[in-house]
């Protein structure tokens, strides 16, 4: 299961300085650690974020549903029923603690080699969950920009197709998830259609560099409707958006950024070593050698998690 960091108030809330000395350490294992409850703990309800100048506000913490359905990327080429549960109940178990923002696509899990459309999957446990009772669920998903697609009309088909399966009448988030080869002032435009017939009830961008953010920032200003995100990737081993502008132009144009992968799609988390690197294509970016590299910094980190889990 993927995971989000989702800024606070301007910019993203795992932002650190130069990790250097013992100040800079303890500074970043305190804004790692989890929280001091137990399980089933909630989420305050004040602990949420709004999303740069639109309405809607989200869970701090949120579950990006990248690895659902998948086998491309990640589950090793298998998605089987045992995964099938794992990630229901890493739904249920995100629900139950208050982390009520999820985030899929539209092409995560594709119908090659046995994968599950992530945004199906993610329906069918909001379903589920729904027939135990009310449950809040913020819910994102995002437009491939495809070559083949063209235009405005394009997004709002796209748009249209995920709300089908994911059984919803709109969603909180719509994004464009990288820029097109062409054709991106149509794809803004179908972004803020979206917004103006009530299907999402906010729009942003992913994996959009500085220029790109400004320029959609400013089109999407001259229709009345707020670029809401920026979804980069961004880690304590990852901190391009520190130096290449981006996050400097969120904070500037008051986008929130939404860092993905935050724990390094894995590595943050203390599961794997130059011993046990993942496996299938994550390994080809995480290698023994790099593994052999971070993990002295990681060892205190982890210990910080250690030490404040329940």
């Amino acid at each position: 299961m993927a995971s989000l960091q989702v800024g606070t108030g301007r910019g993203v809330g795992c932002c650190f300085g130069p990790l250097d000395g013992r100040r800079q350490e303890r500074r970043a294992m305190a804004a790692l650690r989890p929280p001091r409850a137990g399980a089933g703990a909630k989420v305050a309800e004040g602990d949420k974020v709004r999303l740069g100048e639109s309405s809607v506000a989200v869970s701090k913490l949120g579950i990006g549903a990248w690895s659902w359905g998948d086998t491309t990327y990640w589950n090793d080429s298998e998605w089987d029923d045992r995964r099938l549960k794992e990630a229901k109940a890493a739904f249920d178990a995100s629900i139950d603690s208050g982390m009520t923002f999820f985030d899929t696509a539209e092409v995560y899990g594709t119908a090659l080699m046995g994968a599950v459309n992530s945004e199906s999957l993610l329906g069918d446990f909001i379903r589920e969950r729904q027939q135990k009772g009310a449950v809040e669920v913020t819910v994102a998903t995002k437009f491939a920009a495809l070559p083949w697609r063209f235009g405005r009309g394009s997004v709002l088909s796209a748009l249209k197709k995920s709300l089908e399966r994911l059984g919803l009448p709109s969603v909180e988030l719509y994004q464009l998830h990288w820029p097109g080869l062409w054709g991106n002032e149509g794809y803004l435009d179908g972004l803020a259609d979206a917004y103006e017939q009530g299907l999402v009830k906010a729009v942003g961008v992913s994996n959009y560099n500085e220029k790109r953010l400004r320029d959609a920032h400013a089109r999407l200003k001259k229709r009345g409707v707020p670029l809401a995100v920026n979804q980069v990737n961004y880690s304590l081993i990852y901190r391009t958006p520190e130096e290449n502008g981006v996050k400097a132009a969120c904070d500037e144009l008051g986008v929130t950024l939404i860092a993905y992968s935050p724990i390094a799609q894995g590595v943050l988390s203390g599961k794997y070593t130059p011993e046990n690197p993942p496996t299938g294509p994550r390994g080809n970016t995480y290698t023994p050698e790099f593994l052999t590299k971070v993990i002295p910094f990681l060892k205190p980190l982890h210990n910080a998690w250690i030490f404040m889990s329940p």
